[in-house]
């Protein structure tokens, strides 16, 4: 039997997780944004700095009837639950209380940054023009250089990006 309130994935505008995180808190919805502390890539600090684990993706919870999900949806910066034709696909309590668990121990995580990807896996692409482009990993070019493909209206286009600027989307957001 489906849970009357689950857990679902929601996919945020490029740079928008904390912004959509705390004004669906101010709706007084459930939501939850695993971050991680990672060293900041600017060359004039040195600074550990709190990113989301999932760029693009923060967790709320809702019931499966429209007007609770369109309350959500409305939020600045939210684009859409994840799921497919059936509509929003619920995330697994278990796995969001495995993320909590993670995030809450203050130890270091291996994000995709530190995972060898393989030919199909879905990513995001977490900096530069593209950032927010979610595609499927095709190659390592070499120095550094990775190629995705990226659907768009039904053709695909490869594109080649710096490998530190994407992050592999997690199984349970795939």
């Amino acid at each position: 039997m489906i849970e009357r309130i689950s857990w679902f994935a929601l996919l945020t505008r490029s740079n928008f997780e904390q912004t959509v995180y705390s004004s669906i808190i101010k709706k007084n919805i459930e939501a939850f944004l695993p971050k991680i502390k990672k060293k900041s890539r600017r060359k004039d600090r040195n600074l550990m700095i709190e990113i989301p684990l999932f760029p693009g993706y923060i967790f709320v919870k809702s019931g499966f009837e429209p007007a609770a999900q369109l309350n959500i949806l409305k939020t600045t910066g939210a684009v859409r639950l994840l799921g497919n034709q059936s509509g929003p696909v619920p995330v697994p309590q278990a796995q969001v209380e495995s993320l909590k668990i993670m995030t809450s121990a203050n130890m270091d995580l291996i994000t995709g940054t530190n995972i060898r990807l393989e030919k199909g896996d879905p990513v995001i692409i977490i900096e530069g023009p593209m950032a927010g482009a979610t595609g499927e990993f095709t190659r390592y070019k070499g120095k550094g250089r990775v190629v995705i493909k990226i659907e768009a209206l039904g053709q695909y286009a490869g594109v080649e990006v710096q490998e530190n600027n994407i992050e592999k989307v997690p199984g349970l957001l795939a």
